[in-house]
């Protein structure tokens, strides 16, 4: 198998083809990239800006240039000696009538060869809740009226421009001027599907979706045949050498991931590539024995902050965040009011199944178990549950997640919540495998359910939800990051790097990507409010009272509340460009439209005053005017203020967006630079962070000067002293592939006057060695220069001879590293010569 070096993740649709793509490579080639990773090329529906929802697996999208696109790339890379990652999708489907096996499904029900394809309970109808309202109401309207679809001629409900197939059989005849509303009901009602209203889907959906979207229907990829059906293409494309690796998508939603994997492993042969998109909690590991080089890397976004967090300042921000709130957040509480909202209402169909396979076991069994203390019960377990799932079947539940059921049934049981130990115990062995014989069938469903549903659940409550609640320091509200305020320190972040060359050598180190809630470098500069909460306090306080009179009063209150303008006041900060000025009014029209999609999305995720089911439109335009009045080139006074007060923050984050890339880049893992971010990314979340970036900017940037200086203004502010950082240590990498994938972690120790704006470790493999030194916290620091700061050398670094990559400069070490010779807040890289 050859490990990648580096990888490069672009998103196709969006203006980006594979002629687009073609055209980079000698770019890529010049970056440093080993393979190039791209999102899901197959078939999707019209107009998909994602190209998850796919229609077809069996075809490459003709949208981005069909099969004869996607060969010209694959050759080009394969000349220019770089590999192809391919983003697959085994989870789910578009649910739409683009889809010819849903569609199939539709017109056909049980009788369709598709209908085990997906995951549907067939003991009812299939529901299709993509009407606006019920089929009665749409049917009284005149929504829905019997016509011949336009493409096949055949009989169809036609709602507006959707035409849902008659199945064969079921119209008998049509009276000249059609059927009336009574026969129009009547065929409804023969239909293998019924049509419903958007709004019911969460109650009463026919078969498993992803995660909320019902336009995304689950597959059933635990069959054999479905399997096949579903990866032939992937598999030709692993086979032929085209591709190179794949990636997993939404690995935890498959009934059994393990048995996936290893089919996939079987069938991919074992020099394919292999990682999953997974998030560990915390104390969480991949499980070792899944046949897959790693994760896609959230859980490393998520292990920076310990180097870039101030940990000493936490308690301070927290209790200016609380003011401003009007009282104390209680974390824990929020997590849990999001997590019971989930439950009793956006997975409430989901959680009905749930609590009837339960009832149904439960009288099999012969507990007499009331049917409310079994919901009771149920529904604390899944809110008490703290990671995405567990990976149970029906051989047995796994000894780690056994002794993870077992904690929380202590947890719940010792808890003040009313929920009966017995009923909480029985439904821990149903998961365990551990009922009768007889209720083995019903037992395994309700674990696989249970399991599929978990995952859903934490992501929406938590990255979805908390995430747009409570924003005391966005930074920390990314995907794959703990909500529960923790200890944040670099001997945890050293701790992890030691676990993560052990476990995860080969595993993705990610720090953007198509899903994360804001680019890299907003995220490094928002990490700096750490740094001056009390400063950064009386700035919102102040911009608060300069735009006091575009706050609107409410029937329920203020908008926006002061703890939300905390919150719009710090994504500003963040998206903020570095070279944007208060006299750049194109600039700053730019930035309030993207600006703008994002307060949308952040009102109706928050799910308070207004959520995507019920829009509240008073309170989203006034929240949405006074944001447009933020970036109002008339709002001068605020926007100077704004600007000057935010340069340190900005000065301070390039200097952690450094730190961040050359830990990404050094430490163990393959390093993967989302498309744009090898120079700055200020986007908010998707779909901004899925723009298609400026490539030609880009190419003319990295050819501007092979090696810019790192005391240069400019060369911060543009991203090219970023960009240039990568394509250098990507070359390294490169260059030493046995020094990054097989080497050990050291971490190194600095002391004196800013020892604890330093992080040092080394790679160390045999003889060869490289030293990593970068600065961090670094907000308020004036001098160029680190006097009396040294880096303690183990016996196995000193006394050798190095030279550092970016000036050149050689030098032979004692045992410490005097960083008075390393001005500037650039990171030191330097390379261990081999002994003579």
């Amino acid at each position: 198998m050859k490990i990648p070096t580096a990888t490069y993740r672009i998103q196709f649709r969006n203006g980006l083809d594979f002629d687009t793509a073609t055209g980079l490579i000698p770019y890529l080639k010049q970056l440093g990239i080993s393979h190039l990773y791209a999102s899901p090329v197959f078939t999707a529906t019209s107009g998909s800006t994602h190209g998850y929802d796919i229609t077809d697996a069996n075809e490459i999208d003709p949208s981005i240039g069909g099969r004869e696109g996607f060969d010209r790339m694959a050759q080009a890379l394969k000349t220019a000696g770089i590999g192809l990652i391919l983003d697959i999708v085994p989870n789910h489907m578009a649910a739409s009538l683009e889809n010819p096996w849903w569609r199939d499904v539709i017109e056909h029900g049980e009788k369709s060869r598709y209908a085990r394809h997906f995951d549907i309970d067939w003991s009812r109808r299939l529901t299709l809740p993509f009407l606006g309202d019920s089929f009665e109401e749409a049917l009284e309207k005149g929504d829905i009226t019997l016509k011949s679809d336009p493409k096949t001629g055949q009989p169809t409900f036609a709602y507006f421009d959707t035409y849902y197939p008659v199945a064969p059989g079921t119209l008998t005849a049509v009276r000249t001027g059609g059927l009336s509303k009574t026969e129009l009901t009547e065929l409804h009602e023969r239909q293998p599907y019924r049509l419903m209203c958007w709004r019911d889907a969460p109650r009463e959906l026919s078969y498993r979706r992803f995660f909320e979207i019902t336009g995304l229907a689950g597959v059933r990829v635990e069959d054999d045949g479905v399997f096949d059906d579903t990866h032939r293409l992937i598999l030709e494309l692993v086979r032929s050498g085209v591709a190179d690796g794949l990636r997993v998508d939404h690995v935890d939603g498959l009934a059994d991931p393990k048995a996936y994997l290893e089919r996939l492993r079987e069938k991919a042969g074992a020099d394919c590539y292999i990682t999953v998109e997974k998030i560990l909690g915390k104390d969480e590991r991949l499980p070792p024995d899944w046949p897959v080089s790693g994760t896609t890397g959230y859980e490393f976004i998520a292990s920076l902050s310990d180097v870039l967090v101030n940990d000493e300042n936490m308690a301070v921000l927290s209790e200016l965040y609380d003011n401003v709130v009007g009282k104390p957040v209680d974390i824990r509480n929020e997590l849990r009011a999001a997590k019971l909202m989930m439950v009793e209402k956006n997975f409430a169909g989901e959680f009905t199944t749930l609590w009837k396979l339960a009832t149904g076991i439960a009288a099999t069994e012969g507990t007499g178990y009331d049917e409310n203390d079994v919901r009771t019960a149920l529904c604390e377990l899944l809110i008490a549950f703290p990671v995405y799932r567990t990976y149970g079947t029906e051989q047995g539940m796994p000894a780690e997640d056994s002794t993870l059921l077992h904690k929380i049934q202590r947890k719940i049981s010792t808890s003040p919540l009313a929920v009966q130990p017995e009923i909480l115990a029985f439904l821990v062995r149903i998961l365990c495998g551990e009922t009768s014989a007889v209720s083995s069938s019903q037992a395994g469903l309700f674990r696989t359910r249970f399991q599929q549903l978990t995952g859903p659940l934490m992501a929406k409550s938590v990255e979805d939800t908390l995430f747009f609640r409570q924003n005391m320091e966005l930074a920390l509200n990314e995907v794959g990051a703990e909500p529960l305020i923790r200890t944040f320190s670099l001997s945890r972040f050293h701790t992890g790097m030691i676990k993560r060359r052990e476990e995860q050598p080969e595993a993705l180190s990610a720090t953007s990507t198509h899903d994360t809630k804001r680019g890299e470098d907003a995220r490094a500069r928002l990490f700096t409010l750490t740094e001056a909460p009390q400063e950064w306090a009386a700035c919102v306080k102040r911009w608060h009272r300069m735009n006091e009179s575009h706050v609107m009063m409410l029937a329920d209150g203020p908008a926006p509340r002061p703890a939300l303008t905390w919150m719009l006041y710090q994504a500003l900060a963040g998206a903020w460009p570095a070279t944007l000025t208060p006299e750049d009014a194109q600039g700053l029209q730019e930035l309030d439209e993207r600006f703008q999609s994002f307060v949308e999305k952040a009102l109706r995720e928050a799910k308070l005053r207004t959520n995507w089911d019920d829009n509240n439109e008073d309170y989203e335009k006034a929240v949405l005017d006074y944001a447009h009045h933020l970036l109002s080139p008339e709002n001068r006074l605020f926007l100077q203020d704004f600007h000057a007060s935010i340069q340190p923050f900005i000065h301070a984050g390039l200097v952690n967006s450094l730190t961040q890339t050359v830990i990404k880049l050094m430490a163990p893992g393959v390093p993967d630079i989302y498309q744009g971010s090898e120079a700055l990314n200020f986007s908010l979340v998707d779909p901004d962070n899925r723009r298609l970036p400026d490539f030609t900017g880009l190419e003319r940037l990295l050819m501007q000067d092979k090696k810019p200086a790192g005391d240069k203004p400019e060369s911060w502010l543009n991203g090219q002293l970023k960009q240039y950082l990568v394509s250098a240590l990507a070359g390294l990498r490169q260059q030493k592939p046995a020094l990054f994938q097989q080497g050990d972690y050291v971490p190194l120790s600095a002391s004196g006057d800013h020892g604890e704006n330093v992080i040092a470790f080394a790679r160390v493999n045999n003889d060869d060695a490289v030293i990593v030194v970068a600065r961090r916290l670094v907000l308020g620091l004036q001098a160029q220069t680190f006097p009396q700061t040294e880096i303690v050398l183990p016996p196995q670094l000193a006394y050798r001879h190095y030279r550092e990559l970016f000036s050149n400069k050689e030098m032979t070490s004692a045992g410490r590293l005097d960083m008075a010779a390393w001005p500037g807040f650039s990171p030191v890289i330097l390379i261990a010569s081999s002994p003579s």
